[in-house]
């Protein structure tokens, strides 16, 4: 599984963001231009998931890695955020709300 930090992902361009937690975690607070499409509804969003590479975030790393290899499986051109959400804010970046 193709994983990065949250100090690599606030370097990166262009490379769409799914943050796979709940609604609610969502509006609390989210990374910059992540698109959420919780963990437990994936599988009915296929189609809305970006054609080429993507990165996907949750809280902690947990639900992201499980999301990221059931997609790796399927053929997804996808990288897991170490750490997710929280090292994000730990590392005092910026949050969307």
């Amino acid at each position: 599984m193709k994983s990065i930090t949250v100090q690599q992902l606030s370097e990166r361009e262009g490379v769409p963001l799914i943050d796979v937690r709940e609604p609610d975690e969502y509006a609390a607070g989210h990374v910059p231009g992540a698109v959420n499409l919780p963990m437990s509804t994936i599988g009915e969003h296929l189609d809305d998931l970006p054609d080429g590479a993507f990165d996907v975030i949750c809280q902690v790393g947990g639900r992201s890695g499980r999301v990221v290899q059931a997609l790796e499986a399927r053929g997804y051109d996808v990288t897991n955020v170490d750490g997710g959400t929280g090292e994000w804010i730990q590392s005092g970046y910026p949050l969307e709300s």
